[in-house]
């Protein structure tokens, strides 16, 4: 038994190796889902980028024409679910929650490999990725079913002014706890699927970051936390703390609790990082609260958190409406409190085609 304790410890210890010498993408975000006490479930997440995304938030209602923008034949499909999203460049949604209080997430992952384009299939842009999982799904489960049978390919393209390709994952969480990451690995979709999956960083694959956290958590957070802010530490962190956090009955007591865990493996904004000039500062932050459908936001260069009720909007086909919150530039307008009365009418944004 101690021999195979021995090997589990060496192999999760090469793993973090790994980690630790692997080149890591300057591009980085941290996920988590806190499971709180009765039926409380929050997800927490940060958007880390080298550049501004222009960021803007969106009241998506239900009954919206989609295309994947993929060119000829595109997924098609219209929303059956309202939604509250972040957008990047008003051309792609990265974050949101849906009517039903299912969470979608998008990050960075370096080792991302997408599948050739099958003309057999419909093609979905990448930027239409998480919006795809707002529209058509209420929970984790269904969507994990429906995505088994790999209905469309995923096609992505340049990220914005850059010659790289935007290599991306994708997390769920919903109203029941339960969670799922959805990554391409050498071309392949690969789905983790479990509640206890509850955090989430950038490299490497996800499989390897269930290693790290098999590794830390025989340390124990309370003896050693790794404070970096590489993808393997960030995810060593929020493992310890979404769990270390108290279980309150007290809704804002929760909210502030999954704050402090998100603002724990954010990024300081403007920091450098000897050779790494072009470390990834924590631009926003968001929280979901899954029970109460409120979507909080919270500015690196603003002041105040605020939040969206999505039990107060009218999702509706025939009366709902289309409305944009508008940031400003790096999102530095200060919203405080409840803001869906500064939403304003808009016309729905067209995704970034490939």
């Amino acid at each position: 038994m101690k021999a195979v304790r021995r090997s589990i410890v060496a192999a999760c210890a090469t793993v973090l190796f790994g980690a630790l010498t692997f080149p890591q993408s300057a591009d980085a975000c941290t996920r988590f889902v806190y499971h709180g006490a009765g039926n409380d479930v929050f997800t927490g997440r940060s958007m880390d980028y080298k550049v501004d995304t222009g960021s803007h938030l969106w009241i998506l209602p239900r009954g919206i024409a989609r295309n994947g923008e993929a060119g000829a034949n595109s997924l098609t499909w219209a929303s059956r679910y309202g939604s509250v999203i972040t957008s990047a460049y008003d051309f792609a949604t990265t974050d949101g929650m849906n009517e039903t209080g299912l969470v979608a997430n998008l990050l960075w992952l370096a080792e991302s490999e997408y599948p050739e384009r099958n003309n057999d299939k419909p093609g979905l842009s990448i930027s239409a990725w998480t919006q795809y999982m707002l529209d058509n799904f209420a929970t984790v489960d269904e969507a994990v079913k429906a995505l088994a049978d790999e209905p469309f390919t995923l096609i992505s393209d340049s990220a914005p002014g850059e010659q790289r390709l935007a290599t991306l994952h994708l997390s769920l969480s919903d109203a029941s706890g339960d969670s799922a990451i959805i990554e391409y690995i050498k071309g392949r979709q690969v789905i983790h699927h479990s509640r206890d999956y509850k955090v989430m960083t950038n490299s490497p694959i996800f499989e390897e970051q269930l290693a790290l956290e098999s590794y830390w958590r025989q340390i124990g957070g309370t003896v050693m936390l790794p404070g970096t802010n590489r993808a393997s530490d960030r995810f060593a962190r929020a493992a310890f703390y979404v769990d270390a956090i108290p279980k309150s009955s007290d809704p804002v007591e929760s909210t502030a609790s999954v704050f402090g865990v998100i603002r724990n493996v954010s990024v300081p904004y403007g920091i450098t990082t000897p050779n790494e000039p072009n470390i990834s500062s924590t631009r926003w932050r968001t929280v979901s609260d899954h029970t109460r459908k409120r979507y909080y936001f919270e500015s690196a260069l603003s002041t105040n958190v605020f939040w969206v009720d999505l039990q107060k909007i009218d999702f509706s086909e025939r009366t709902g409406k289309v409305k944009r919150l508008d940031l400003g530039p790096q999102q530095r307008t200060i919203y405080s409190g409840e803001a869906n009365a500064q939403f304003k009418d808009a016309k729905a944004f067209r995704f970034l085609g490939v």
